[in-house]
């Protein structure tokens, strides 16, 4: 489903999307309301979503859908709310610039359950708004394990699991079965939601220097 106030934007990924043999574009809205609306009678996968939009916004709708996965595209110099969104549920975001191929990857991504986060924006992000997101208080990282640890920072710094296991010197599998504990242990559901949990709780400060 593309969710987005600019038509001639909707229908530019739709073409883009239709070409696709395993993807088809089953819905559009123009506002999060109207999305809202579309979802209660339309079975949708997974929901490009941008953030400033009349009547709802990006990030209420994104609060609001109980099942499909959202994907947040975001203009980085004028969504300041972007990242809020991440919070609120989406499984990642992208620039709305995003080339066609990556575009369409990170939707087969969302779709089989993992999160899509563009590191360098979302630590551009952090640096100039970390201040303005909203205040919690996460659950503490002291019964994670040594090593849990070292790939949540690593999660943090946008490394993927391949990444991971080779500076980790271990299969890809093991550093799933890390990840999987720090989600459980932590109250977390995907890779997005450990790094807002690494920058909120200091693990990693909005420099995107950790700390040990």
């Amino acid at each position: 489903m593309l969710v987005d106030d600019q038509e001639l934007l909707r229908a530019g990924f739709r073409m883009v999307l239709g070409a696709q043999p395993d993807i088809e574009v089953v819905a559009e809205a123009g506002d999060g309301a109207a999305a809202l609306e579309v979802l209660a009678t339309t079975e949708v996968d997974v929901v490009l979503m941008d953030v400033r939009m009349p009547v709802m916004d990006g990030v209420e709708a994104t609060r609001r859908i109980d099942g499909p996965k959202v994907l947040i595209l975001t203009t980085f110099d004028l969504d300041e709310y972007a990242f809020a969104a991440v919070k609120a549920g989406a499984a990642g975001f992208l620039l709305k610039d995003v080339p066609p191929g990556d575009l369409i990857d990170a939707i087969r991504v969302v779709h089989m359950g993992d999160a899509v986060v563009a590191p360098t924006t979302l630590r551009r992000m952090l640096d100039r708004f970390a201040a303005q997101l909203p205040a919690g208080t996460p659950v503490p990282a002291d019964e994670l394990t040594p090593r849990e640890r070292e790939v949540l920072l690593m999660v943090a710094r946008g490394l993927s699991n391949t990444e991971i296991a080779t500076r980790l010197g271990v299969a890809e599998a093991t550093v799933k079965t890390h990840l999987g504990r720090v989600l459980a242990k932590l109250g977390l559901r995907d890779r997005a939601q450990v790094v807002v949990y690494a920058y909120e709780s200091g693990l990693v400060v909005p420099s995107g220097r950790p700390q040990v």
